[in-house]
């Protein structure tokens, strides 16, 4: 019976280990500073305590944790002599990445419909958006991501794994896993349309709400209205577009299979890549986030010079 498996991807860039490894060390390093420091500065700066800004920093945490369960793992695989990973890590791996991935994408869906209320609805918009409201959606979402995965990964630790134990990935994930189980494993078409379910479900209400703000921003008579009632939500509309545009790559292939290669590329941008634009889309790209770390900079050396 295996106990462990091997990811079969690593072996082959034993030699350029370390060329892969400082790269994606620095990336992860980004991910992390990044995704704090806008957490930090929404708790810290008081013009930033709006709903919005809310979600944005639970989104941050949750895109923390989410690398977090895979990209050191990677960092280990590519320079350590063994690549492998327990089956008890490896179902946690599977479990973690994928409720913090659900959970971001309730939250994105939050994100949404606070920006419909906002721009189709102002007027009612503090009443309808309340703290308690906020709270509620991230707690909801947290508690969807978190149980909706539970059940596959228990049935999964129930399976007999036998024969092969190399995962054609870079991280454990359901598909690659399965094929290594030693018994049927077709209940999993059903989990899988349970998820499939889910991940459109999400996609139909953000799309739905976009659509929604559009027709109101162009139906707006002054150009600078438009320009603004946009600006406040492009950069959750260029999150929602690389974050389900990833997933339905990932996950909504159907029969489709892809090459070794392309299952690697997909995975690395789905893993690596979509978290390591999203601080740079919402603080960079952000001018109140942007003024708000000035702020808080600048209120840092006072406090220094002060202290000195």
């Amino acid at each position: 019976m295996v106990t462990e498996f091997l990811f079969s991807i690593f072996p082959h860039l034993h030699e350029g280990g370390l060329l892969f490894f400082v790269p994606l060390l620095i990336v992860y390093v980004f991910i992390i500073t990044g995704n704090l420091v806008i957490v930090i500065v929404v708790q810290l700066d008081t013009a930033l305590r709006t709903p919005m800004y809310f979600f944005i920093s639970v989104l941050s945490f949750l895109e923390i944790w989410y690398t977090t369960t895979t990209i050191p793992k990677m960092l280990s695989n590519l320079v350590s002599e063994q690549k492998t990973i327990s089956l008890a890590g490896c179902l946690m791996q599977m479990y973690f990445f994928h409720s913090l991935g659900i959970t971001e994408g309730c939250v994105l869906t939050a994100m949404a419909i606070d920006r419909y209320i906002a721009i189709c609805h102002p007027l009612r918009y503090p009443t309808i958006m309340t703290p308690r409201l906020c709270i509620q959606l991230t707690a909801g979402s947290c508690l969807c991501g978190f149980l909706l995965v539970l059940p596959e990964i228990a049935w999964m630790a129930t399976l007999p794994f036998c024969g092969s134990n190399q995962i054609h990935q870079i991280f454990c994930d359901f598909t690659p896993v399965l094929s290594l189980a030693c018994t049927d494993t077709s209940l999993v078409v059903i989990v899988d349309a349970i998820h499939a379910v889910e991940i459109l479900a999400s996609f139909l209400v953000i799309a739905l709400s976009y659509i929604r703000i559009i027709v109101v921003i162009l139906a707006m008579p002054s150009a600078e209205g438009r320009h603004k009632a946009f600006s406040t939500c492009a950069a959750h509309l260029a999150v929602f577009l690389l974050f389900f545009g990833s997933v339905a790559v990932m996950y909504l292939r159907f029969s489709a299979t892809y090459s070794v290669f392309w299952d690697t590329t997909i995975a690395a941008t789905f893993v690596i890549l979509a978290p390591f634009l999203n601080p740079i889309i919402y603080s960079l790209r952000n001018k109140d986030m942007k003024d708000a770390i000035g702020r808080l900079l600048r209120s840092q050396k006072k406090a220094d010079r002060a202290g000195r």
